[in-house]
């Protein structure tokens, strides 16, 4: 598989609640990094690209490192930064300028100092005047290059910025009219949701080929929204791998509040979207909210059923039954079942996911739709005048008919099943709205 085009690589650093991912959103312009006031909110490598002075170049947020700790989501932190620091031609490590340095902070810098990489010092949370004499007392770290500014109010990044760009390569400005988009397929964006601990990040690294995300039996590891580029076959996915989606109920940290949030954005991002379930829990009311989420949004749908090698004597065929009858809303998405850990049935997802672009994209002329319409008219109640597909993804269509009343729910759903027949549209949610046919004056 092939991963995109290197760019000079900028990695953010520092111990947890720094200010790190304030500053990765406050160069990269967007809201990418879930920010907030609990330590350790950022776990994976969150990657983004950025551009400063016409020089282009990756940025990556790392999880809070915490260099002497052995529990297990800190010390996959730290393997996570350090993959990322091993590609990183510059690195900024942050610290809280209000705070006096700390051990963390001292290991940190002399872990960082053994990579032999240039290395900027950033001071974060100076955001007036009368502080940025507290940038002074770190140099005390042994860095030359020490940057005061406050990501939170975009004081002192441009500076920043200036400063560790400078040997990056400049592209070229023209003046002359934009050249259109380079023909080929556009890139598909995926969203892989489902609740905690059912595999998704494990199914991430599959369909990367790498350890790109922290995987760990711990459930609620993921809480930022990771994406990962990927090409099969010669098709572009930007794959996102969101935190796991609880119950409102179950809630209650802010941290896990926003991976809701943000993960519900990715859905609306998404072209298509991955629900994934576990076989050996079985399907549970969970797993319906959370794929009503997709459905509700229109999105195109694959149900994908992980860890079947850890259920002795398996049944597709009992299962499938079993999700057929738990999300009887989804009968239209397709089931794929898998082990993300060996990697059994993970390839079959591409073509799975072109599919659902595909229908999803795809516009039936009007003639075509009329005519349709014209050979159903004994099978339904329901005169229609005149069809036509008003928008894809998702595909919705108007129906006039002589009063404008609302469609039966039965009548409704046999014209999207067989729409979903004649026209190809597996995998995807169809609407369907109703007006009044005017009469001609």
């Amino acid at each position: 598989m092939q991963q995109s085009r290197r760019l000079p690589s900028v990695v953010i650093v520092g111990r947890p609640n720094v200010g790190k991912s304030t500053l990765f959103n406050a160069i990269l312009g967007q809201r990418k990094s879930i920010v907030g006031d609990e330590p350790g909110i950022t776990r994976d490598r969150i990657y983004g690209e950025a551009e400063y002075q016409h020089r282009r170049f990756e940025l990556i947020d790392t999880g809070g490192i915490i260099s002497d700790d052995r529990e297990m989501i800190p010390a996959n932190i730290l393997i996570q930064a350090k993959t990322a620091l091993d590609d990183a031609d510059q690195i900024v490590l942050v610290v809280d300028g209000r705070s006096e340095l700390t051990a963390n902070d001292r290991d940190l810098a002399a872990m960082l100092r053994k990579l032999g990489k240039p290395i900027t010092l950033a001071v974060n949370k100076i955001d007036v005047p009368k502080r940025v004499n507290l940038a002074d007392e770190f140099f005390e770290l042994g860095f030359s290059d020490v940057q005061p500014v406050s990501a939170e109010h975009q004081l002192g990044v441009s500076e920043l910025l200036d400063h560790i760009t400078r040997d990056f390569p400049e592209e070229e400005v023209s003046e002359q009219v934009e050249e259109p988009e380079p023909e080929g397929p556009r890139p598909i964006r995926v969203a892989i949701i489902g609740r905690p601990n059912v595999g998704k990040s494990t199914l991430l690294n599959a369909l990367a080929g790498e350890e790109r995300v922290i995987v760990t039996p711990i459930a609620g590891t993921t809480r930022d929204a990771v994406d990962e580029t990927i090409v099969h076959e010669g098709q572009e996915y930007v794959i996102v791998d969101t935190a796991g989606i609880r119950r409102k109920g179950k809630t209650h940290l802010m941290a896990e509040k926003l991976s809701i949030v943000m993960a519900r954005r990715a859905i609306r991002m998404a072209h298509v979207v991955v629900v994934v379930v576990e076989a050996v829990e079985g399907v549970t009311a969970q797993d319906a909210t959370v794929a009503g989420y997709a459905h509700e949004a229109g999105r195109p749908l694959i149900l994908l059923v992980n860890k079947i090698d850890a259920v002795p004597n398996f049944s597709r065929k009992e299962f499938t039954e079993k999700v057929r009858d738990a999300m009887k809303f989804l009968e239209y998405a397709p089931i794929l079942f898998t082990s993300a850990k060996s990697g059994r049935g993970v390839k079959q997802l591409f073509s799975l996911m072109k599919k659902g672009y595909d229908a999803a994209s795809h516009r039936v002329t009007t003639g075509e739709l009329n005519r349709f319409v014209d050979m159903l008219h004994s099978e339904t109640d329901v005169k229609i005048k005149y069809i036509t597909q008003a928008s894809i993804r998702p595909p919705t269509f108007v129906l006039f008919t002589g009063d404008g009343r609302p469609l039966h729910f039965s009548t409704e759903r046999f014209l999207i099943n067989q729409l979903r027949k004649r026209f190809g549209f597996e995998g995807v949610p169809l609407t369907l709205k109703v007006k009044q046919r005017q009469p001609k004056s």
